[in-house]
């Protein structure tokens, strides 16, 4: 057991634009003159934490609080302004329903793209295919486009894709929201079935009780600044009473 991810003193700020510009011509020209005016927005502030191999975190907060920034900076889709992320290990990120699918292509040709963007080879995929098929419940709607699947079809493809192996470190936001009972009782189970396999969970939802089922510490988020990190089940408990 080790440590396997280290958040250190993490800021993370975005250039909001302050003019209001309706065509993209007015926009050029007011670029190259440089006359475009942005405002500052610190979507996180100073935010340290550090993950040991196994362990696994819920972070809440309400809608802006910073929650889904934090996830894709520990997974390396932004880099942040001020600070330091240290992961150790394959990472599966879950993070945006549909990222990485093309809905052109049918859900067989999805799982091979994602697999050969996660670096696998097409003999493994032969492998994993039908597993993955099978676990998201899509037998029969194989050879269909994804532009005709439901939000909760493309989310039991890509719950299935990110846990067909198990990571050092997943990464999920609010996935295990979408779909029927039934399918999130079977993805609690892989979730358990990965953490119990060693791996490090980061899990976001608005769900506190779905936070308390799968984690064991929590990090509560607001307006980008870290209120409470600990247990699970006093962050959980202070976040409730806030």
């Amino acid at each position: 057991m080790g440590t396997i991810i280290q958040v250190e003193n993490v800021s993370m700020m975005f250039n909001q634009s302050s003019d209001r510009i309706d065509n993209l011509k007015e926009y050029l020209i007011r670029l190259f003159k440089k006359q475009l005016m942005f405002q500052e927005f610190w979507a996180l502030k100073q935010i340290s934490f550090t993950l040991e191999q196994g362990d696994s975190l819920g972070i809440v907060g309400l809608n802006g609080s910073g929650k889904s920034t934090l996830l894709k900076l520990i997974a390396g889709v932004l880099k942040p302004t001020k600070g330091t992320i240290t992961t150790k290990g394959a990472i599966a990120p879950l993070i945006e329903l549909g990222a990485g699918f093309d809905d052109d292509l049918s859900a067989q040709e999805n799982v091979y793209l994602n697999g050969a963007i996660l670096g696998y080879s097409k003999e493994y995929m032969d492998h994993k295919y039908q597993e993955i098929i099978t676990f998201a419940e899509l037998q029969e709607f194989t050879q269909l486009p994804l532009k005709n699947y439901s939000s909760g079809m493309k989310a039991r493809l890509g719950f299935a894709i990110a846990t067909m192996n198990v990571p050092d470190i997943l990464i999920l936001d609010e996935v295990l929201s979408v779909g029927d009972y039934k399918f999130q009782e079977k993805s609690f189970h892989r979730m358990e079935e990965i953490l119990h396999s060693g791996a490090t969970v980061l899990f976001v939802s608005h769900s506190v009780e779905q936070v308390r089922k799968i984690c064991k510490k929590a990090l509560w988020l607001s307006n980008g600044e870290m209120r409470l990190f600990g247990d699970v089940d006093t962050v959980c408990h202070a976040y409730e009473r806030s």
